[in-house]
């Protein structure tokens, strides 16, 4: 690999952390008691499918910039009426909707990030916004240098300015900086914008073998877990 990476940028859905185990679980905890017995992991993917549709409004301007909370928020309400639960409180919804502050990481994540950080400087470069990205770096014992990614660029990935305002946050070209994602998608648009590119699999994100296995773009490392990343990339700096 042709000069060396000095700062990391990390995918968080799917990538770090495990959304749909997440989601059923705290959905199951908290409508449980209010009398709901369903599919929590059709629950989880339904919620999850609005995700994209709900960021294009934005990117494509037809409504202004807001926060994840405020997208995942509306979305939520949208799905409800699918699963016949309806005349949640105010305090339900706000809390099913903190659900996405409290996913877990994927086991080979905490190990991996305190492994690569006397090395690089790390950061989300996530469509979530910052608070969230807090709450989930609290529960996990994700150390970041910064928090980046939609809220600081004012635009959902995979937009340019997303990856662009993150290596200009660290003073660093594109060039000098590594997307990490398990999304090809994602990674194609990063690499377009000039960063370098990492996939890691997570081959169970939307169930088992549901996930992307391998990149089908090209990328400058592809490997099965963070801490094989990382050796990977120790071995080219």
């Amino acid at each position: 690999m042709a000069g060396s990476v000095k700062a990391l940028f990390f995918d968080v859905f799917g990538t770090l952390v495990d959304w749909r185990n997440g989601i059923a679980r705290e959905a199951q905890s908290i409508l449980t008691p209010l009398g709901y017995r369903l599919d929590w992991g059709a629950f989880a993917d339904a919620w999850r499918d609005e995700y994209q549709p709900a960021m294009e409004e934005v990117r494509a301007g037809r409504i202004p910039f807001c926060k994840l909370d405020a997208l995942h928020r509306r979305n939520l309400v949208r799905i409800l009426p699918r699963f016949d639960i309806s005349d949640l409180s105010e305090a339900v919804l706000h809390e099913l909707n903190l659900a996405w502050h409290r996913l877990d990481a994927w086991p080979d994540v905490p190990p991996g990030l305190v492994r690569l950080r006397p090395r690089f400087l790390l950061a989300p470069v996530s469509n979530g916004n910052i608070a969230l990205m807090v709450d989930l770096a609290r529960r996990n014992g994700f150390a970041w240098d910064a928090i980046l990614g939609a809220e600081v660029a004012g635009d959902y990935k995979p937009k340019p300015r997303v990856y662009l305002a993150a290596a200009e946050a660290f003073n660093l070209a594109p060039a000098d900086c590594m997307m990490v994602a398990a999304h090809s998608s994602d990674l194609a648009a990063a690499a377009s914008c000039g960063l370098r590119t990492a996939h890691i699999a997570r081959p169970d994100e939307h169930g088992p073998n549901t996930g992307e296995r391998a990149p089908s773009v090209p990328v400058d490392l592809a490997s099965t877990s963070l801490e094989n990343l990382a050796g990977k990339l120790f071995k080219q700096q």
